[in-house]
């Protein structure tokens, strides 16, 4: 298992990875489903070394997306002091293999690296089976509220209330 950056030869299959989480979002959490993404929004994320994947025997088994920065959606806690940790999708080949926790690890590390203080995480709804998971994953849950100015993010946070999710980095 290696955890690396995308690469734009990745870009097929991590389309096909989100219409896959997005398939199985209607199934389970149906109103809270991710949109389409655009390629260019994709593509950036790629070049600029902020979307990353795990590979498992050359198999894309996990992608997340990640920023520096997050100011419409935590709003007042945005400090400059935080990675963000957005769209975790996993290959279904792959489901069981707790990602999160991986991902949460590996983060940590990458924030150290990157003299941040904290990791976070948010998700749209009140879904308590993936706030326990993140909370067993070492995330402080720490409440959810609605979004104040919405507008410039991608469609899933209209109107959308968010839960809030942050691993202090030693």
């Amino acid at each position: 298992m290696t955890i690396s950056n995308s690469s734009i030869k990745d870009i097929p299959e991590i389309f096909r990875l989100y219409k896959l989480a997005t398939d199985y979002q209607k199934i389970k959490f149906p109103g809270n489903v991710w949109p389409d993404f655009d390629l260019e929004f994709i593509t950036t994320e790629v070049l600029e070394n902020r979307q990353f994947k795990i590979t498992i025997d050359d198999k894309i088994a996990c992608i997340w997306a990640m920023t520096y920065n997050d100011l419409a959606i935590w709003e007042e806690k945005e400090n400059n002091d935080a990675i963000y940790i957005h769209r975790i999708a996993t290959n279904p080949d792959f489901r069981g293999n707790n990602f999160v926790q991986m991902i949460a690890d590996w983060s940590k590390d990458f924030a150290k690296k990157e003299d941040k203080k904290f990791v976070r995480m948010d998700t749209c709804g009140q879904n308590d089976r993936l706030i326990n998971h993140y909370k067993n994953c070492g995330f402080e849950f720490l409440g959810m509220k609605r979004l104040q100015a919405s507008s410039e993010l991608q469609a899933h946070y209209q109107d959308a209330d968010v839960c809030y999710f942050e691993i202090e980095v030693n």
